[in-house]
């Protein structure tokens, strides 16, 4: 049983960190991207193919992801975002602006790489494993966990203790309000976006390395449990999302070390969060309401 809960922790740091770029993006505008699932499938791409092509090492490839994938989301939030945001549908156009832009980014994946799933190559990362009593804790498991806890530790120090941070706020609660303290709420959203998407590329090279499994559709079920995961945590709440996205690691695992059947993961687990949005609707640390315009 405690395989199964370490296990669950390096799972679910991955959902965490995919979530943390989905509520933010969720707390600043209250708009779902989309196209979020898409910049995580891209970004595990980038990796790969600087590892394949130029030889460089993982976290080297890791870096450079995280930074195309900020750019990425600049990107999107200028295409996709940015031209609808003072129209009065903006929530549903820009949901389906969103779903557009997702789709553009899986087929120039499958231009490029192929529907095949690629993997990185032999030795790229060291395959060794950690022995502590009964439990068995591989590198690549130490070093996913570590990277996604740093990543989320350090979401948490930017949003309340810099500047930026503050900006973001601001805006969050009212873009009104904050364009009159002088906030430059486009430069705001616009480093919002480089950060989410930067998470969500870091995200996906994680996961690709976890699974040494990479395709253009590798974001389609992690994006359902991304959102599963903000709505649980609480919409808009970053600790909310991390709760949440370790929360849903430990219950697929559990589950099937419980009942033995890995087919019945996903019912399970969405079920049990099913179960406590009846008891909670606004989440485990959803407290935040509806901000004026």
């Amino acid at each position: 049983m405690l395989q199964q809960l370490v296990n669950g922790l390096f799972l679910g740091s991955v959902y965490a960190l995919f979530a943390l770029g989905y509520t933010l993006i969720f707390g600043v505008l209250d708009i779902l991207n989309l196209a979020h699932q898409a910049v995580f499938m891209l970004g595990a791409f980038v990796a790969l193919t600087l590892v394949l092509t130029l030889g460089v090492n993982v976290f080297v490839g890791l870096l450079v992801a995280m930074i195309v994938c900020g750019l990425l989301g600049i990107l999107l939030d200028r295409v996709a975002f940015a031209p609808l945001r003072r129209r009065p549908d903006t929530h549903f156009s820009a949901l389906i602006s969103s779903i557009a832009m997702a789709i553009v980014f899986e087929s120039i994946a499958l231009q490029l790489y192929g529907a095949r799933v690629s993997r990185f190559p032999v030795g790229s990362f060291p395959e060794s494993a950690i022995q502590v009593g009964p439990v068995s804790v591989s590198a690549i498991q130490v070093t996913i966990l570590v990277v996604s806890v740093a990543l989320m530790v350090g979401l948490t120090f930017l949003i309340n203790r810099t500047k930026l941070g503050l900006g973001v706020r601001a805006v969050a609660e009212s873009p009104r309000a904050a364009r009159l303290l002088g906030v430059d709420v486009e430069w705001v959203i616009a480093e919002s976006f480089f950060i989410s998407s930067a998470l969500g590329g870091a995200a996906g090279v994680l996961f690709g390395l976890a699974f040494n499994s990479i395709s253009p559709d590798m974001g389609h079920s992690i994006e359902l449990k991304g959102l599963s995961v903000i709505v649980v945590g609480g919409m808009g709440s970053i600790p909310g999302a991390v709760v949440g996205g370790f929360a849903l690691g430990l219950i697929e695992v559990l589950s099937v070390a419980i009942t033995g059947q890995s087919s019945m993961r996903d019912a399970i687990a969405f079920a049990c969060l099913f179960l406590m949005l009846i008891v909670r609707p606004t989440g485990l640390l959803g407290v935040r309401q509806a901000r004026a315009g």
